[in-house]
């Protein structure tokens, strides 16, 4: 066992390196020989898109052709690569603190801050006293491998969210959220609906402050309220 003191990383490590750097680009070359191999075939397929290029592509020599098609899909594998890799999670967590870094950007989150850690779904959550989120973290890490460092080092964990069956799916106008809540959600509902991830992260945030805590199912918002704005019983 890995001493109390001794931080304990999880991360994809080197073999997540080198599928984004040898997996992607030779299957991006592969694919983009094959569709260079049949472009006269799609070309003549009624509904497929950009048919003049494909055209063009036939009516380039063989080996121009494949060529062409294997150095273009082998560049677009190195962007997905590249992408990829800006987007890497490492977890790195000790007995006092847990470093959650995402590409260059990293926060940190003190183990006296936090009342309990889980795993919802994908995402890596950490909530405080007022059971209000600390953290929520997105990635592919393995559960278990996350469970495992933080037990290690003595935090709370929970195998699920203690607060599930709170969440209400949130319904425009629907009562019972703080003022200004609702036209946050609106707000947020629109941007998780378009892809506009960092604008939905940062209104998470500022719903937040109203002590409203918001999880997603695909692009469904739920909403629960921490425990200091609940109503009283």
């Amino acid at each position: 066992m890995t001493a109390y003191g001794t931080p304990t990383v999880v991360s994809g490590g080197a073999g997540e390196l080198l599928v984004l750097w040898g997996g992607i680009p030779v299957l991006g070359g592969a694919a983009g020989g094959l569709l260079a191999f049949g472009a006269g075939w799609v070309a003549g397929l009624p509904w497929a898109p950009m048919q003049g290029l494909f055209r063009l592509v036939d009516g380039l020599s063989e080996g121009y052709a494949l060529a062409g098609g294997v150095g273009v899909g082998v560049l677009a594998g190195m962007v997905i690569a590249a992408i990829g890799t800006a987007e890497r999670v490492r977890v790195t967590v000790d007995g006092t603190r847990v470093r959650l870094r995402r590409g260059s950007i990293e926060r940190e989150v003190g183990r006296s801050e936090t009342r309990v850690a889980f795993v919802d779904g994908k995402d890596l959550v950490l909530l405080d006293a007022d059971d209000g989120e600390l953290a929520r973290q997105r990635s592919d890490l393995p559960a278990a491998q996350l469970a495992g460092a933080f037990r290690e080092h003595g935090w709370p964990w929970a195998a699920e969210d203690p607060h599930r069956a709170a969440y209400r799916r949130w319904v425009p106008g629907l009562p019972g959220l703080p003022a200004g809540a609702d036209a946050l959600l609106r707000a947020r509902q629109e941007a998780v609906e378009h892809g506009r991830t960092e604008e939905a992260r940062e209104l998470r945030e500022e719903l937040a402050r109203y002590g409203v805590v918001v999880r997603d199912d695909d692009k469904r918002q739920h909403w629960r309220l921490a425990r200091s704005v609940l109503p009283p019983e």
